[in-house]
């Protein structure tokens, strides 16, 4: 007899009995819903989330008074809607990921604690990126709405609303960035700010010449008074043909951009691949002073030609 199979019918057998017992001799009794067992307008916290909200509270706490590494301003610029402290959290969260997988690629290994410390003091800096990328793209979405912003502004003037009122309704009608960006500078006023320093502030926060001229525009006219619509449409149509020029000479440059992409990328890429498939092929490199040399040498005149490309192919208008 063969010892193993009669090892795994007693197995399966001891299964079938439990699940006999389990769900037809003494079925577990049907559970109430947890919204149903709580009070009128008491929500449930489950005990991550309150272990997630203490660990909060205690970044907040040790950063009281100094600066984070991330700024309350840096994430609301990105668009990200956390507290700098749980992003903080998700961030640290996020390296201590890095790390173990640094520990996993070079397992049984030296460097595994090097690859270890490495991924996981990259990880700030990648979220420092992400969130300049968020921002950057961010502020270029809010530049390519500024003509149709100003259009509807103008609109609403015309159609007999205050300025805080079409500004309040372009808040409410508008596309993000416009419609969160608008929604403050209303707020803003409201609590007595004046709307030129506003809207001036917001211009400078999104870095956007076109909302600058007019920002200034619609202060001027509320020294000067005139037919605030006519000059919102005219300032429209201008930003209007900026916009096509801008969006030609991306058009333009985007192959050069897309050359510099590969051309960065692609010794990375090759060397990791080899290095995957062939482990002793790059094995020079850094086990002999030249090689480690050599390393160095092509990572700084990498970052040199990467930055060289792209500045070259980055077009300011």
């Amino acid at each position: 007899m063969n010892i193993s199979l009669l090892v795994a019918g007693v197995v399966l057998g001891l299964f079938a009995l439990f699940a006999v017992l389990l769900f037809v001799v003494a079925p577990p009794m049907p559970r109430v819903p947890i919204e149903r067992r709580l009070a009128p307008g008491q929500a449930h916290v489950s005990a991550l989330a309150r272990a997630t909200n203490r660990t909060v509270g205690a970044l907040d706490s040790a950063f009281n008074g100094r600066r984070p590494l991330f700024g309350a301003a840096e994430l609301e610029l990105a668009g990200v809607r956390m507290e700098p402290s749980a992003f903080l959290l998700t961030t640290f969260s996020a390296a201590t990921v890095a790390a173990l997988l640094g520990v996993v690629l070079g397992f049984g290994t030296l460097l595994a604690p090097v690859l270890a410390i490495l991924f996981a003091l990259l990880t700030p800096l990648g979220a420092k990126l992400v969130l300049r990328h968020r921002t950057e793209r961010r502020r270029a979405r809010f530049a390519s709405q500024v003509d149709d912003t100003m259009q509807l502004l103008a609109g609403n003037l015309r159609a007999g609303y205050g300025l805080v009122q079409a500004l309040d309704a372009v808040a409410r009608d508008g596309e993000e960035p416009t419609s969160s960006e608008f929604t403050r500078v209303v707020n803003e006023t409201r609590i007595g700010r004046d709307l030129g320093a506003a809207l001036e502030t917001l211009a400078i926060r999104m870095r956007s010449l076109d909302f600058g001229w007019a920002a200034q525009a619609i202060a001027i006219n509320r020294e000067t008074g005139g037919n605030l619509a006519e000059v919102l449409e005219q300032v429209a149509a201008t930003i209007r043909e900026r916009n096509q020029i801008r969006r030609q000479v991306s058009a333009l440059s985007a192959e050069g951009r897309l050359s510099a992409i590969v051309l960065v990328v692609l010794p990375v890429a090759v060397f990791l691949l080899v290095s995957l498939l062939q482990p002793t092929y790059f094995a020079t490199f850094f086990t002999t002073i030249i090689g480690i040399v050599a390393l160095v040498v092509a990572f700084i005149l990498l970052i040199i030609g990467g930055v060289w490309m792209f500045a070259v192919t980055r077009v300011k208008f």
